[in-house]
């Protein structure tokens, strides 16, 4: 029943990874999935970096109390690469790829791991939670746009401008490390939180890139369907 409503002409998006690590990246993926055990599956590991964002937004709460749970983020987000990144490299490696279910389980699975982060973080008391919400609202708008991409175009771009998530992981956790010592930043004569501008400045870039993005894609689309 469940094979009859599936598109019998499906075909597989083309993925790009362009991004500034990339290749580092892929030769450290395919030696962890070469020496990975039989019984690690690709769904253990994507449960694995779903498990770690939900901790990871559970420890950027914990910090409004005790702030050293802040630097925990970082082993959290090191396990979510692991898991979230390792689980599609290792289904091509063992060639056990279920390209529908696996694009969409991750990509879920992303989403709501993003959201507890965010939620994380807006309680964390290093941030003003508006800013942390409007964060979250460009992010999952861009998240957005790469998906519908996907579909309409048939290319899958995991990178955009030489930033993939890897890349945000790492700036992520070096402004947690940044901000642990040093919570605050003076900037234009007053004292704001880090996080705050930080995030502001991301949310810049990101609206940027959703922009040029959208531009790109919708030209590439009518001039692909002109009437």
């Amino acid at each position: 029943m469940a094979e009859s409503l599936l598109n019998a002409n499906f075909k597989a998006a083309v993925r790009e990874q362009k991004s500034f690590i990339a290749p580092l990246e892929r030769l450290c993926l395919n030696q962890l999935a070469r020496r990975s055990p039989q019984w690690l599956k690709p769904d253990h590991l994507t449960l694995l970096g779903f498990a770690a964002m939900f901790l990871a937004g559970v420890s950027y709460a914990a910090a409004h109390y005790w702030s050293p749970a802040l630097l925990l983020v970082n082993l959290w987000l090191a396990v979510n690469w692991y898991g979230d990144s390792l689980d599609g490299t290792l289904a091509r490696y063992r060639d056990k790829q279920r390209p529908r279910y696996g694009f969409y389980v991750d990509h879920i699975v992303d989403a709501i791991g993003s959201l507890f982060l965010f939620c994380g973080l807006a309680a964390s008391g290093f941030i003003t939670p508006m800013i942390a919400l409007l964060s979250l609202i460009a992010y999952l708008l861009l998240m957005m746009d790469s998906f519908l991409a996907t579909y309409t175009i048939g290319t899958f771009r995991i990178s955009v401008f030489k930033f993939s998530p890897t890349e945000l992981r790492l700036l992520l956790a070096i402004g947690n490390t940044y901000a642990f010592f040093k919570p605050n930043v003076h900037l234009f004569g007053a004292i704001h939180r880090f996080f705050d501008v930080a995030c502001i400045v991301a949310m810049i870039c990101m609206t940027g890139v959703l922009i040029a993005s959208v531009a790109r894609n919708t030209i590439t689309l009518y001039r692909a369907e002109r009437v």
